[in-house]
């Protein structure tokens, strides 16, 4: 059994690709970054008046990244309790990290997710943290 999954509830994705699929028990989602859905506003993004990124607030985007994750879960018949590996991608590793566990710990208290932390040089938008998951559900009923 394969289904595909697209939600409203969620950003868009930036390509020609859906927010889940489920394979058998196995929900994978795809690359998911912090852009405010129906908005695609990312969160403490500062532009200059050119449209170049300035600055931004990784907080806000970790808080953002995670409602997003929730999102496509819940759309999938998923709950956060059902993720077992989730990999983060930080654009900016020595500097976000502390911020980002210390969220983290927060948001997946009593989760045994596995986890790996990426530092990488550059997302496909001005984001500074992707979220990468997969999630074990029970079998489907029919």
């Amino acid at each position: 059994m394969s289904d595909v999954v697209r939600t409203q509830t969620a950003p868009a994705p930036v390509g020609a690709y859906p927010h889940a699929r489920r394979v058998g028990n196995l929900l994978f989602l795809s690359g998911v970054g912090p852009r405010e859905p129906h908005t695609n506003r990312i969160p403490g993004n500062v532009y200059d008046v050119e449209g170049r990124l300035m600055s931004y607030d990784i907080e806000q985007q970790c808080r953002q990244v995670f409602a997003n994750v929730r999102a496509v879960l819940e759309a999938s018949g998923a709950r956060w309790e059902d993720l077992v590996d989730v990999t983060v991608f930080l654009t900016d590793m020595s500097h976000d990290f502390p911020t980002y566990n210390r969220l983290y710990a927060d948001y997946f208290k009593g989760v045994d997710a596995c986890r790996t932390t990426l530092g990488i040089t550059s997302l496909p938008t001005p984001i500074a943290i992707e979220l990468k998951c997969i999630a074990a559900l029970p079998p489907a009923t029919n």
